[in-house]
C-alpha cells in the first residue's frame, strides 16, 4: 500500500472537521488545567520562600537579642524595642516586604534564661483558588538562650619563614590584620573590669617565646639530662641543703640559675623516657624518674634549638589569657616571620594557656589570673589552631640533629594533644592559610583530625583558605560559632 503527503493531509483534516468540537473543549480543560497547576506552584514556591525568610528573620531576631542580654548591651525590658527592629530591619527586601513581619509575641524568661518570639506574615497569593483567601498567613516561633557564660579563647598564630612577604604575598601581613580584627571582635564594648571574653596568643615556629614563663622551664645542655634536676642530686643537695625535693619557688630558683633560659624559648616538655608529653600538667607537677626520684614537670628548651637563622623561636611572646586588648594588638603589630614549623610545640603551649592546671604558674609569672577552672555551664573554652604548612619540627624522642624533618612524629603528637585538650572540654577550631601542593595532603589531615566536630552537625571545625580575605572571614565565622546560642526551637 502507497501513503503518500496529500493523503495523510487529507485524512487529519477530515478529522478535525469531525471532531472539532470535542478538541477545542479536551484543549480548553488542559490549559485551565495546566494554569491552575502554574499557579498552584508559583503560589507554593511563594509560601515557601516566605516561611524561610520569616523563619530566618526570627531566628537571627532572638539570637541577637539574646547574645546582647548576655553581654550586657540591653536589659529585659529591652528585648521587645529590639526584636521588632531587627524584624523590620530583615524584612526589607527579598520576598518580605518592609512592615510585613507582624510580632505576635514576646517572652523573656529570666529564670530559664531564654527569650521566646512568635511571629507571621501574610504572603499575597498569585493565583488563589477555588474560593481561597487571596493571602495565606505564614507563622514562626523560635527560642534562644541568653547566659553569663565567660569565654576563653587561645589562639596559636603560625610565625614561621614561609609566611615571610614576598612579591606576590603578604602572608604576615594577611595574619596581622585577621589577628587584629579578631582580637578586636572578641574584646571590644566589653567591661574591663568585668570582662567576659579573655584571649590568649600562641606565636610558634621552631619553638615558643614563653617569656616570663621561662623561669619555669628547664634549659638543657649537650652534657645535661632530658629530665630536670631529681631530688637528692648533687646540684639540689649544694644549694637547698635538703635531700628532698624542696618547694616549687626554690627549685625553679635553683633550676634557672644552674641552667639559664637566655631566650626564655620553650620546646615539648619530656617524659621519663624522653618522649613527648601530651598532658596540660602544670610545671608544679611532681613526677619520679626511673629510679623513682622525684622532681618537678618543667618544660624542656631543647638544646638543638640553636637559636640562630631559621631555628629559633619567635620574636613574639606567648601572651596568657587576657582582656588586655592593647598588649594583645601591640604583640600582634610586632609579628615577623621566621623559622620551622613546630606545630606540636605550639599545639602544647595552646593547651596550657587553656588549663587551670597552668594556673598558678602564670599568676606566679605576673601574667594575669590564669585559666578558669572546667565547667561547662560558666566557661566556654576555645582553642583556633593556624598553620600555612606541614607540622615539621620535634625534639622529643628525636635522636641526632634531624629535627626539622619529623613531619610524621610531630603530626602524631599534635593529635594526640588536641584529643587530650577535646577530652577536657576545650572546643578546636583549625585553620590552613595557603597551604602548599606539596604539603596540603598531610596539613589538612592533621587539621580536620584535629579540629572538634560541630554539636548541630557532622561538619569538622576546620577552615581551608587561600587568600587574606578568606582568613579573615575564618577568624570571623569562629568568633561567631564561639558566641552562638543554640535555638531551643
Amino acid at each position: 500500500m502507497r501513503y503518500s503527503g496529500v493523503s495523510i493531509g487529507h485524512t487529519t483534516k477530515r478529522f478535525m472537521q469531525d471532531r472539532g468540537g470535542n478538541f477545542a473543549l479536551m484543549f480548553g480543560v488542559v490549559v485551565a488545567t495546566l494554569a491552575a497547576a502554574v499557579g498552584f506552584g508559583v503560589d507554593t514556591v511563594q509560601l515557601y520562600n516566605a516561611r524561610t525568610a520569616l523563619r530566618g528573620a526570627v531566628d537571627a531576631a532572638v539570637t541577637s537579642t539574646a547574645r546582647d542580654l548576655t553581654t550586657g548591651v540591653i536589659r529585659p525590658a529591652d528585648a521587645e524595642k529590639v526584636v521588632k527592629a531587627f524584624l523590620s530591619a530583615n524584612s526589607s527586601g527579598g520576598i518580605l516586604t518592609p512592615g510585613r513581619i507582624t510580632l505576635d509575641r514576646l517572652t523573656v524568661d529570666q529564670t530559664a534564661r531564654t527569650v521566646e518570639a512568635a511571629a507571621h506574615v501574610d504572603v499575597d497569593l498569585f493565583f488563589p483558588l477555588f474560593g481561597m483567601d487571596k493571602t495565606k498567613r505564614v507563622t514562626n516561633t523560635s527560642a534562644a538562650i541568653y547566659s553569663d557564660k565567660q569565654i576563653e579563647v587561645a589562639m596559636m598564630l603560625d610565625l614561621t619563614g614561609s609566611m615571610q612577604k614576598t612579591r606576590k604575598t603578604d602572608k604576615i601581613g594577611d595574619l596581622k590584620a585577621a589577628a587584629e580584627n579578631a582580637v578586636r571582635t572578641m574584646l571590644d564594648g566589653q567591661d574591663p573590669k568585668n570582662p567576659r571574653v579573655r584571649v590568649a596568643i600562641v606565636p610558634y615556629a621552631s619553638g615558643v617565646n614563653v617569656g616570663a614563663l621561662g623561669k619555669m622551664t628547664y634549659a638543657e645542655t649537650s652534657s645535661s639530662s632530658d629530665l630536670p634536676p631529681v631530688a637528692g642530686s648533687s646540684l639540689l643537695v649544694a644549694k637547698t641543703g635538703k635531700t628532698t625535693l624542696p618547694s616549687f619557688g626554690q627549685y625553679t630558683s635553683v633550676v634557672s640559675s644552674a641552667f639559664p633560659n637566655s631566650d626564655a624559648c620553650a620546646t615539648e616538655r619530656k617524659t621519663r623516657d624522653g618522649k613527648a608529653d601530651f598532658t596540660a600538667d602544670g610545671p608544679d607537677t611532681v613526677r619520679t624518674d626511673k629510679s623513682g626520684k622525684q622532681y618537678y614537670a618543667l618544660v624542656n628548651r631543647d638544646n638543638r634549638l640553636s637559636g640562630q637563622g631559621m631555628n629559633k623561636c619567635p620574636n613574639a611572646k606567648v601572651i596568657p589569657l587576657t582582656a588586655d586588648s592593647a598588649a594583645l594588638l601591640d604583640s600582634i603589630y610586632d609579628f615577623s616571620a621566621n623559622g620551622y614549623t613546630g606545630g606540636a610545640i605550639g599545639v602544647q603551649w595552646t593547651y596550657y594557656m587553656l588549663s587551670p592546671r597552668w594556673r598558678s604558674a602564670i599568676r606566679s609569672a605576673d601574667l594575669g589570673d590564669g585559666p578558669s577552672d572546667t565547667n561547662s555551664k560558666k566557661i566556654s573554652k576555645v582553642a583556633i589552631l593556624m598553620t600555612d604548612g606541614e607540622f615539621n619540627t620535634v625534639y622529643a624522642g628525636v635522636s641526632g640533629t634531624n629535627n626539622n624533618g619529623q613531619g610524621g612524629l610531630a603530626r602524631g603528637n599534635a593529635e594526640r594533644i588536641c584529643d587530650n585538650m577535646k577530652s577536657d572540654g576545650i572546643e578546636v577550631f583549625t585553620i590552613g592559610f595557603a597551604l602548599p601542593s606539596d604539603e596540603a595532603s598531610a596539613a589538612r589531615d592533621v587539621l580536620k583530625n584535629c579540629s572538634s566536630t560541630d554539636k548541630s552537625s557532622s561538619m569538622k571545625h576546620f577552615f581551608d583558605v587561600s587568600t587574606g580575605e578568606e582568613l579573615n572571614q575564618a577568624f570571623q565565622s569562629i568568633i561567631a560559632n564561639t558566641e552562638r546560642l543554640a535555638l531551643t526551637q
